[in-house]
C-alpha cells in the first residue's frame, strides 16, 4: 500500500497490548501500524456483505423503468445517441 492511500488515525491501545505488538512487529519485520492495518483488514473481511453500508443505496431512487436492470445498456445507448444528435 502506498503512503498516498493512507490517512493518519489515532488509536489508543491498552498498555498490555503494546509490548506483544512490538515483539510481533520486530519478529515479522513490519511496523506496529502495519500489524494494526492487517488486524483491521481481517475484521473487515469477516463482515457480512449485507452489513456493508453501500447496500443502503439499493432502492434509494426510482427510475420509473421496471426493466432498467435488464436493459440498462440499451437505455444508456439511447441517451448517448440523443446527446450526439442534438
Amino acid at each position: 500500500m502506498t503512503a498516498r492511500a493512507m490517512k493518519p488515525f489515532r488509536v489508543y491501545l491498552r498498555s498490555e497490548q503494546i509490548e506483544p505488538l512490538r515483539w510481533l512487529a520486530e519478529r515479522r519485520k513490519v511496523s506496529i501500524a502495519e500489524l494494526i492495518r492487517q488486524g483491521v483488514d481481517r475484521i473487515l473481511a469477516d463482515v457480512p456483505a449485507e452489513e456493508d453500508p453501500l447496500w443502503n443505496i439499493i432502492g434509494a431512487s426510482d427510475s420509473g423503468l421496471g426493466d432498467l436492470a435488464e436493459k440498462h445498456d440499451e437505455y444508456i445507448a439511447k441517451l448517448i445517441y440523443a446527446e450526439n444528435h442534438r
